[in-house]
């Protein structure tokens, strides 16, 4: 199953089509060539394979976010799209997933 994942815009490299996204707490570099329209640090986009496929609204970031930590506060471990999101997080160094299903980056 492949999802799109929203992420927080926190800076952006134009020349080369390149923003830095925080996903709970992690931060990854995504591509912007193919993100249906442009986007700034603050503004929130829908990552699908390392690539913004476009920018969305923050209110859809938040109601979407809000049901991913729902699945990570309650699902188990054997639920696949859990276990993606979790080993996301759990690559990132310093980011701990709590028992609530925030993410915990203090050392």
């Amino acid at each position: 199953m492949c999802l799109g994942v929203p992420g927080k815009v926190i800076e952006v490299d134009r020349e080369n089509q390149i923003a830095t996204v925080e996903f709970w707490g992690v931060r990854k570099q995504v591509r912007l060539e193919v993100c249906d329209s442009p986007v700034d640090p603050g503004d929130y986009i829908l990552n699908h394979v390392g690539f913004a496929i476009r920018r969305i609204p923050p209110e859809d970031a938040a109601e979407t976010l809000a049901l991913y930590d729902e699945l990570l506060r309650v699902a188990d471990e054997q639920d696949l799209m859990t276990a993606d999101v979790r080993g996301e997080i759990d690559a990132a160094p310093n980011a701990t997933i709590l028992p609530n299903g925030a993410v915990d980056e203090s050392e």
